[in-house]
């Protein structure tokens, strides 16, 4: 199995909030940072995303954006479009997690299906922090036929909700999500550092597949070098080459980041998450957790516990 197929097997997205959107142009709408992934497809009509880095970008009919970390961004029908056009849109809800959001009007109509998701505690998730804050997919539906029929189906589906529709979006959510990241990986021009370098690179695409598929194994770097079938030394180098850190240091982060999300499911105790991520004893674990995130694990238990459920963004 490749290195990508290994890092998105396990890729869950829960609690997808879905939107339909028809506007009129001059519209514009912001959406606050969040800690969920977002999409944005664009169906038809003008539209541009604007976020602090990377400014206004035009969108055309096709594109399909992901925000892996949420990002704060406005979509508008045009840069020059102030303010938030909230106040004067029709917002109906359609079942528990699926809304419509219209504006009427005589300028040119757009069409965006708008989703936030979140990710369960997976092995992606320390990958998602390398990503970029949006990676855009340009016309990504004529270039992956499943892609248009799959919003529509997502389409119909959040229409007319039905039993186990929460759980089918959810699915459906994974299934765009993970071809578009395929797409950006596929897409994007010749990188020699980060996630992208990373996946690619036959050798540390190997290692990360298998520390991302067993973060409790017992790795060491003599097993993780014969992995990726060079010397100790070499392996070494380019892992931290490409990745900005030694293969020790970003285990014990992807460790303790899969940590924090298992701390807040199902009420996993500390010690239970000690022992399925490779540590031998619950104080270990919690020096080490603490050595990386500068708390302890009762505090993001009880502070995961706690948190808020997200929103559609409106």
């Amino acid at each position: 199995m490749d290195a990508l197929s290994e890092v998105l097997q396990d890729f869950r997205l829960s609690g997808v909030n879905y939107g339909r959107c028809e506007l009129r142009h001059p519209w514009s709408i912001a959406f606050p940072q969040q800690a969920f992934l977002r999409f944005h497809f664009v169906s038809q009509g003008p539209c541009w995303i604007h976020t602090e880095a990377e400014g206004w970008q035009e969108l055309r009919k096709g594109d399909l954006v992901l925000l892996p970390q949420g990002t704060a961004h406005r979509l508008a029908s045009a840069p020059d479009v102030v303010g938030d056009s909230l106040d004067g849109c029709q917002i109906t809800n359609l079942g528990s997690n699926v809304c419509e959001v219209m504006r009427e009007g005589t300028g040119a109509a757009s069409t965006l299906f708008c989703g936030s998701m979140a990710l369960g505690a997976c092995a992606l998730n320390p990958l998602i922090t390398l990503m970029p804050p949006i990676i855009k997919g340009c016309d990504v539906a004529g270039h992956d036929p499943i892609v248009g029929p799959l919003l529509a189906a997502m389409t119909e589906e959040a229409a007319q909700p039905q039993m186990g529709s929460a759980t089918i979006l959810s699915r459906m959510a994974d299934l765009l999500t993970a071809r578009l990241i395929r797409c950006w990986v596929h897409c994007t021009g010749a990188s020699t550092t980060g996630w992208l370098a990373a996946i690619r690179d036959p050798h540390i695409g190997r290692v990360l597949a298998a520390m991302h598929r067993d973060p409790g194994h017992n790795w060491t770097l003599e097993n993780l070098a014969g992995l990726a079938g060079q010397s100790r030394s070499i392996f070494a180098e380019r892992f931290s080459a490409v990745l900005g850190e030694g293969p020790a240091r970003y285990l014990a982060r992807l460790r303790m980041q899969l940590a924090g999300e298992l701390l807040g499911q199902n009420g996993m105790s500390v010690a239970e998450v000690a022992a399925r991520l490779g540590y031998e004893s619950e104080a270990s674990f919690a020096r080490a957790f603490k050595r990386i995130t500068n708390v302890s694990p009762g505090v993001v238990r009880r502070t995961i516990s706690r948190r808020t459920d997200m929103n559609f963004g409106f």
